[in-house]
């Protein structure tokens, strides 16, 4: 019987990894984790991306002996920079994050361990102003040292590597490099050209051609460059992973004749835009590359981490071997850590939870909390969702719901949302009296005038593909109906810009304060 199950389980792997990478004509259903979360090991070998469901954007992996971590763009929410581990590139569980004061929008960092230390890299921006960063730490689970601020104001992206003079470089966005000091934290000299990138047919559908994002990595003598060009978003067939290689870190590069290494080339596909890759060796020596993509017709979950087997052919080059990567794969070897992170939360640890960050928070953000044995206290802040800096949430499935419990002190407003950014959101909120609609970033009607009483209210709020349903209750167990429905499918980047998603969110504004109790999320599939 045992040597029955060993051969089944073997010809299962070898079909795996044998047959053909395309998309399955029917749709293969993800096995459910935490609050019935999507997640990408299916339990028999095997796996079916997104490996990170939800915005999960510029995937940076770290291979640490039989460890990896990952970062990732955080753009406007604070604390940033999350910190995932796995022991298998499949299974990941959150650490922490690396950041908590706002130096602006995050985005394509660059995670490495230098000599024992660990430092991610990484550019941001605030309004018209950007620069690149860098912070460090002893341990991968912090503390993390305040951000420094390298300079480099003209570009974005920055990549680390180690030269064979033994130097350190940052690879930057347009094919420029740096050096940068033995310690990593200040730039020496100025950039210097060094690469010309890729160039693709013109009869493609582009965003822009936006060179950035370069990894370096070694194999066998060569220095691997690889970029992501075609522009983030825009049309689905626009982003896509290019790579060249180098005998000197130096210099010249020469383009890989098989470019680009991974693109979405139709729309009916189940991923689109997919790019920013980076090269990682599995604890069996297989080869693979983590990116990201948008999920066909759902932009408002945002850019999801995207894993895809790559094998080395004999010239010294690599190809992809995923497919659209709508099929499953053949796992990789290495131990399953517990996958997922709970969004629910009763509020009674003490502290703010992991699955929470402020949008664009103030430097003294984090004093509107307080925390008793009963929740969460919040103070308003604003007037509106807009200015208010709500908790914002990732969420990860098509389709799912949440609810709150709430209690509005005198002058003050809450609300439960789904929101995209300080110009794009949807939901409902309350004075403790009177409901105020939330409808495309907009208050309708006219914010109500604080109430004098306050209230205690809850509010359900369902995303089931894009259609936003909402539930109040006065007792948490008789609801209503609110009797404005919304269609949400147009909050993401394409419209409003910014490369964001459509997050659950809870907000405080005005003068009171609001006592959060008893946040629960579930997936409906």
């Amino acid at each position: 019987m045992n040597v029955t199950r060993s051969l089944a389980a073997l010809a299962t792997a070898c079909l795996l990894a044998a047959a053909p990478a395309w998309a399955a004509d029917a749709p293969i259903s993800p096995k459910r984790g935490i609050e019935h979360q999507r997640m990408a090991d299916l339990g028999n070998g095997s796996f079916l991306n997104p490996v990170l469901a939800g915005d999960h954007p510029d995937p940076s992996v770290l291979k640490d002996g039989d460890d990896y971590y990952l970062t990732l763009s955080s753009f406007d929410a604070y604390p940033g920079l999350p910190i995932w581990h796995s022991r298998d590139l499949v299974n990941w569980q959150p650490l922490g994050h690396a950041i908590t004061t706002n130096v602006g929008a995050i985005w394509a960092p660059d995670i490495i361990k230098h000599k024992g230390r660990y430092f991610i890299y990484f550019p941001a921006r605030t309004g018209d102003s950007r620069s690149n960063f860098v912070v460090w730490a002893d341990d991968i689970k912090g503390p993390w040292s305040e951000p420094i601020d390298i300079g480099l104001s003209g570009y974005i992206d920055p990549g680390h590597a180690v030269g064979e003079d033994g130097k350190r470089y940052l690879f930057l966005s347009g094919g420029d490099y740096v050096q940068i000091s033995d310690d990593g934290l200040s730039v020496v000299g100025k950039p210097r050209h060094v690469y010309d990138g890729w160039r693709y047919p013109e009869s493609w559908d582009v965003e822009s051609y936006a060179q950035e994002g370069p990894k370096i990595s070694q194999r066998n003598g060569w220095y691997y460059m690889t970029t992501a060009v075609g522009g983030t978003a825009g049309p689905p067939t626009g982003h896509m992973v290019i790579t060249a290689r180098s005998r000197s870190i130096h210099g010249p590069w020469e383009n890989a004749p098989n470019n680009p290494i991974t693109r979405t080339v139709d729309r009916a596909e189940p991923w689109w835009s997919r790019g920013h890759a980076t090269l990682i060796e599995g604890t069996d020596g297989r080869g693979w590359m983590m990116y990201h993509g948008y999920e066909n017709g759902y932009w408002t979950l945002g850019r999801q981490m995207l894993l895809e087997p790559i094998e080395w052919t004999d010239d010294g080059w690599f190809v992809a071997k995923g497919g659209d990567l709508g099929a499953p794969l053949a796992k990789p070897s290495g131990e399953a850590v517990p996958h997922g992170m709970a969004l629910s939360d009763d509020f009674k640890g003490g502290k703010l939870g992991p699955q929470w960050s402020f949008f664009n928070p103030a430097r003294d953000e984090y004093q509107r909390l307080s925390f008793d044995k009963d929740g969460m206290t919040l103070q308003g802040k604003g007037s509106t969702p807009r200015d208010a800096s709500p908790l914002t949430a990732i969420a990860g499935d098509v389709a799912y719901e949440f609810e709150v419990e709430m209690d509005i002190e005198p002058g003050a407003f809450a609300g439960a949302l789904l929101f995209y950014s300080d110009r794009l959101y949807a939901g409902v909120g309350s004075n403790g009296e009177q409901f105020i609609l939330h409808r495309y970033g907009e208050e309708r009607p006219t914010r109500p005038q604080p109430s004098a009483t306050g209230g205690k209210l809850w509010l359900r709020v369902s995303n089931n593909r894009h259609i936003l349903t909402i539930h109040s209750s006065k007792d948490g167990r008789t609801w209503q109906k609110y009797p404005v429905q919304m269609e949400v499918s147009g909050y993401h980047h394409n419209v409003a810009g910014k490369f964001l998603a459509l997050k659950p969110a809870i907000y405080a504004a005005g003068n009171g304060k609001v006592h959060f109790r008893q946040f629960r999320y579930r997936a409906l599939d």
